[in-house]
């Protein structure tokens, strides 16, 4: 494995990945010299090459590591670099040292007090939530997180008092979570996703299985009240519940809105802490702060350190994130990519804005997942008022055929659908009589967020 004290460089393969921009960020942190490749600019690239770090995005092989820095450099890459390409068969043939993002996680957490949160949705928001409770309070924490966070605006945080406590975000995609031995974990859910990598939703949650049994002797998983578990692969460890709406070892209780922002009582198996506040919207926000908190607790951090921290949680980018609120119309951006998170965004805008009309652009994320969900996609967007629905993102995909945005707009029972490109937009939304604006998937939709804001700002003012 690396030995990170005798590495001088460290080229990452994609490093405008949310994973890898962090790790390029503590590499630097650490005194590496850091650069990289990745196929196109982003506002996560643009941060790092501010930030001093040099990126490239041309296949160009003057630009990358030579072989006189062979045995004092390391190449790390994601899952979703392709095999053929240039720089890759450069590294592989000329015998680099070459380690998936994972592998280099699991080795910076390695002799930490780890903290994994796991989970096919919500784990961006818990391990962000868990990571700012832990910091603002005495315990504090280092974490690579899998979204920027917005009262850090980074995705990576590092400790001012040498905490032993690490807090990482635990990605199932390609097994990755199970280089980790974490001491606390969590899973959020374990529904099928990804099913280009497992197959079926039973080696999903096979592979879950496997990531509970690492956790160490004698620590701790926390996991969503309804899971089905199978807690004979680890009977080490002390398993505790949490939920919003069942009994649970960890559950919120009385919500309620008072001037916009969410308060509940946390009953926790120490004693209940009355009246916590969460000014950041979305019901499943309050399920994710359940978890959060309940991490916190076990880690030592302080009934009041939460109260006060958890009331300036600000959250994540593009996690239910209010771009822009007018008189006329309000416009929130979600990743959302996944039926049942389409389905809890779209609810909770529901709960938090009643009788207003919502439209929804939505794009699609990978030719696989919408084979796979296509129906429970077109269930989720029925719940919407008006919904447009773009081309696929492919990602690291290649076509499917016959697989198609229109798979997805066939099934719905709604009357007012339209699919539509990107190019379409933002004009496309005059078409539609609308109080809230909604952009949801985990490609490049992101995009779109600067001209339906300046959009948006002109009809305010028309």
């Amino acid at each position: 494995m690396i030995d990170i004290t005798q590495i001088k460089r460290v080229y990452l393969l994609g490093i405008g990945g949310i994973g890898m921009s962090a790790l390029a960020r503590y590499f630097q942190f650490i005194g590496k010299d850091v650069d990289g490749y990745d196929k196109t600019p982003s506002s996560l690239t643009l941060d790092l090459e501010k930030e001093g770090i040099p990126i490239h995005y041309a296949d160009d092989l003057s630009l990358v590591p030579t072989l006189a820095e062979k045995n004092t450099t390391v190449v790390i890459y994601t899952p979703a670099v392709p095999v053929d390409f240039a720089e890759y068969i450069y590294f592989t043939t000329n015998g680099f040292s070459m380690y998936k993002r994972s592998a280099v996680l699991g080795l910076l957490t390695a002799g930490k007090r780890c903290i994994a949160i796991a989970g096919t949705h919500g784990k961006t928001s818990v391990t962000t939530m868990t990571a700012h409770l832990l910091k603002q309070s005495h315990v504090d924490c280092s974490a690579f997180m899998g979204g920027i966070s917005k009262n850090y605006q980074t995705n990576l945080l590092l400790p001012d008092n040498n905490s032993p406590y690490i807090v990482v975000e635990a990605d199932e995609f390609d097994r990755s979570f199970l280089q980790l031995h974490p001491e606390l974990a969590v899973i959020t859910w374990m529904d099928a996703d990804h099913l280009d990598i497992y197959g079926d939703h039973e080696s999903v949650i096979k592979a879950f299985g496997d990531f509970i049994s690492q956790i160490v002797d004698g620590g701790t998983l926390l996991y969503r009240h309804g899971l089905a578990l199978d807690k004979s692969v680890n009977e080490k460890i002390t398993y505790y519940t949490y939920s919003i709406r069942e009994s649970a070892d960890f559950e919120a209780l009385a919500i309620r809105i008072i001037d916009g922002a969410y308060h509940f009582d946390l009953k926790t198996p120490f004693g209940t802490i009355p009246n916590l506040r969460l000014n950041y919207p979305g019901l499943m926000n309050v399920e994710n702060a359940v978890a959060a908190c309940a991490m916190s607790l076990l880690s030592g951090v302080m009934q009041e350190e939460i109260r006060s921290s958890l009331n300036i949680y600000s959250g994540v980018v593009r996690r239910f994130d209010i771009q822009f609120s007018g008189k006329k119309t309000i416009y929130i951006d979600d990743y959302a990519h996944h039926p049942r998170e389409l389905e809890a965004t779209i609810r909770s805008v529901r709960d938090l804005y009643p009788g207003k009309r919502v439209t929804g652009i939505f794009q699609p994320h990978l030719f696989s997942r919408t084979k796979d969900f296509a129906l429970e996609f077109a269930e989720a967007l029925d719940l919407l008022d008006n919904a447009l629905v773009m081309e696929i993102y492919p990602a690291r995909e290649l076509p499917m055929e016959g697989v198609d945005s229109a798979l997805i707009l066939n099934q719905m029972k709604s009357t007012s659908k339209v699919r539509c490109q990107k190019s379409d937009l933002p004009a496309l939304l005059a078409n539609f009589d609308t109080d809230i604006v909604l952009t949801l998937g985990a490609g490049d939709i992101d995009r779109l967020i600067e001209p339906i804001v300046e959009y948006l700002t002109s009809i305010e003012h028309a």
